[in-house]
């Protein structure tokens, strides 16, 4: 477990640091403002498929529409015509009026009438345009009763914000928006504050309407000037009550649709357009618009239910936790992208994570907290998606180096168990000057032809399956067979070898007992292989006076354990050789033990243990299959 979390910990250091470069560039970009209009999106998206609300009953919109036009048979409304509109409103006590239709000029006839149904009306509220070009409010409006219409696009010329008030000339404007939702709230013991959490911001009792600034949510570096807020517009396809100037004349309506309520009057036909722009809408008539007499609709109806429902209003997090939002998404991305190396899997466990963002996301929204997703949702994908590419890239690379590695290895074993041990006699016999030269030449031409076997054995392993095991004496073996019929044969082969110590061999013990094991690799086979016939050449080389030689597999308390014991007079039974150190490492390699010692009075013992992670056979065939090969043995 702890290896394999090593291995995990150093493929994902691996992607760190493209990984935090990509996010880094994510970051940056984002400062400079180049993902603002995919941000703008991805919140018109969310609002749009929110779940509709309820109509606002507290706002009515009387529209003058194309039918109203050809009924009149002329554009635009009089002055008489809107004084009498405005009277037969009066009528049903409404608590606010506003007038979202300009009349900075007099449209005869009906001046006087207007302007007197102006001065006597309390509850209405007239429009101005102060932000160029401008246009005047009707003459002689009390500066309370005027409020602007102005509102401000975003670069892709969508209306996501209502401005308030602003500084203009030596005076202080407030918009139509606010003006008709303060005369609505003053009769709720609501007066128009300054902020407490934001002095400059406003507020109505406890609701304070959180300032636009700058760099808000997904804005970099825009114009914030004056008091502005985002517009968290009221989903639904009909989100408030709209008359026409018909169905007022003939009274088409409930009394108590207008009693006590706020009336917007304004245009609502497409050949007089006063649209505007916005994606955030369902909007049951146009496509991409609303008519500006809803937009203010909408702009009202959030502070009202703002400070009376306690709807929430549209909020963002500080600057800083946003980039730490979206650096938070870029590490997931780089921890995802190594949790496999299979490209297929790595989509779906990346296409999993975007979706899940895009849900938070979401749901965060139905909160009305406008997180970053845009930016969020690239760095996840980009490192998830490019840094998977690289951890295959650098495991490929990795398994070839493994590989390369194994190949060296593998031939160096196949050489130090066949014409390397051939090779130790003949200098041992020339030291001790015990040999004829008729057999010094006989084992030199053994060499050579050892040498020679394995170079055809390695050309034709390296175009065939690594499936086969080549021994000392040239024996190859199939390492798809059991592993103790591999053992029976390592053991009897290498006996068969010309080692000086086997002459004084009386005795010779074999059992290694059939086990159920955790399938091993090729590799693990070869190897264990290898440690055995490896202790019995040194057996033949290095123990002098041998007579006894036993070779046991047994499985005892789910563990398999391979022991080699001999009788002899080692040479050096301290020195530990490369033999040992592979010993060692396969050992490591198969969570188990290697112990190599001297016995008493005299001897060595190789022994190689590993667990077993599956149940043996059955205790009736293991003891049908050992007495098998004690009969073998005898």
């Amino acid at each position: 477990m702890w290896a394999r979390l090593q291995a995990k910990l150093k493929i994902g250091a691996f992607g760190i640091v493209p990984g935090l470069t990509l996010t880094g560039l994510v970051l940056l970009t984002r400062s400079l403002g180049l993902f603002q209009v995919f941000e703008w999106s991805a919140l018109d998206f969310f609002l749009r498929h929110r779940p509709f609300e309820a109509i606002d009953q507290r706002i009515v919109i009387v529209g003058i529409n194309e039918a109203d036009i050809k009924q009149l048979r002329h554009y635009p409304l009089s002055d008489a015509g809107i004084a009498t509109l405005i009277g037969t409103l009066q009528q049903y006590k409404p608590r606010a009026i506003g007038l979202d239709i300009v009349r900075d000029i007099p449209v005869e006839p009906g001046y006087g009438e207007r302007q007197k149904m102006f001065q006597n009306s309390k509850n209405l509220v007239v429009i101005e345009k102060v932000l160029p070009p401008s246009i005047s409010p009707p003459e002689n409006s009390p500066p309370a009763r005027v409020g602007f219409s102005d509102a401000i696009p975003d670069a892709d010329g969508q209306y996501r914000r209502i401005l308030l008030g602003m500084p203009h000339s030596d005076s202080y404007k407030f918009s139509l928006i606010l003006r008709v939702a303060e005369l609505y709230l003053a009769q709720e013991n609501m007066g128009l504050e300054n902020g407490i959490r934001d002095p400059s911001a406003m507020r109505f009792g406890r609701t304070e309407l959180p300032r636009f600034t700058g760099n808000t949510g997904g804005y970099v570096g825009t114009d914030g000037g004056g008091i502005q807020m985002l517009l968290n517009y009221r989903s639904g396809v009909n989100p408030f009550r709209i008359l026409s100037l018909d169905d007022i004349k003939n009274q088409k309506f409930a009394p108590n649709w207008l009693e006590d309520k706020i009336i917007l009057i304004g245009i609502t036909s497409p050949s007089a357009p006063d649209l505007v722009n916005t994606n955030a809408v369902n909007s049951s008539k146009l496509h991409g618009y609303i008519y500006g007499v809803e937009f203010q609709a909408h702009g009202i109806s959030q502070i009202l239910a703002a400070a009376l429902d306690n709807r929430p209003l549209l909020q963002t997090v500080s600057e800083g936790w946003e980039y730490l939002w979206i650096l938070a998404w870029g590490m997931l991305g780089i921890y995802l992208s190594s949790l496999t190396l299979y490209p297929a899997k790595n989509l779906l466990i990346i296409c999993s994570s975007a979706l899940g963002l895009l849900l938070i996301c979401y749901l965060a929204l139905l909160g009305a907290w406008w997180l970053p997703v845009v930016p969020s949702l690239l760095t996840l994908v980009v490192n998830g998606m490019i840094l998977s590419a690289f951890y295959q890239y650098e495991q490929k690379m990795r398994a070839q180096i493994e590989e390369h590695q194994r190949t060296i290895e593998h031939t160096f074993t196949v050489i130090h168990n066949g014409p390397l041990q051939t090779l130790s006699i003949a200098l041992r016999s020339l030291r001790e000057k015990n040999i004829h030269q008729a057999d010094l030449i006989q084992q030199l031409e053994t060499l050579n032809q050892e040498i020679r076997d394995i170079g055809d054995y390695l050309k034709q392993e390296s175009i065939t399956e690594n499936d086969g095991l080549r021994l000392g004496s040239g024996l190859s073996l199939s390492l798809t067979r059991p592993l103790h019929e591999l053992l029976y044969e390592v053991f009897s082969n290498t006996l068969d070898r010309d080692f000086p110590n086997f002459a004084t061999l009386k005795v010779k013990i074999r059992c290694f007992e059939p086990v159920e094991t955790v399938k091993l690799s090729n590799e693990q086979k070869r190897k264990i292989c290898q440690f055995l016939e490896e202790a019995i050449c040194n057996v033949g080389k290095h123990a002098s006076a041998v007579k006894r030689l036993s070779a046991i597999g047994s499985c005892k308390n789910d563990w398999y354990t391979l022991s080699i014991e001999d009788n002899g007079i080692p040479v050096d039974s301290k020195r530990v050789g490369r033999g040992s150190k592979q010993c060692q490492e396969l050992a490591k390699q198969l969570g188990g033990t290697f112990i190599r010692e001297s016995m008493t009075p005299k001897g060595t013992r190789c022994q190689l243990s590993w667990p077993i992670k599956s149940s043996p056979l059955p205790r009736f065939l293991r003891e049908r299959s050992l007495k098998f090969f004690h009969k073998k043995n005898h």
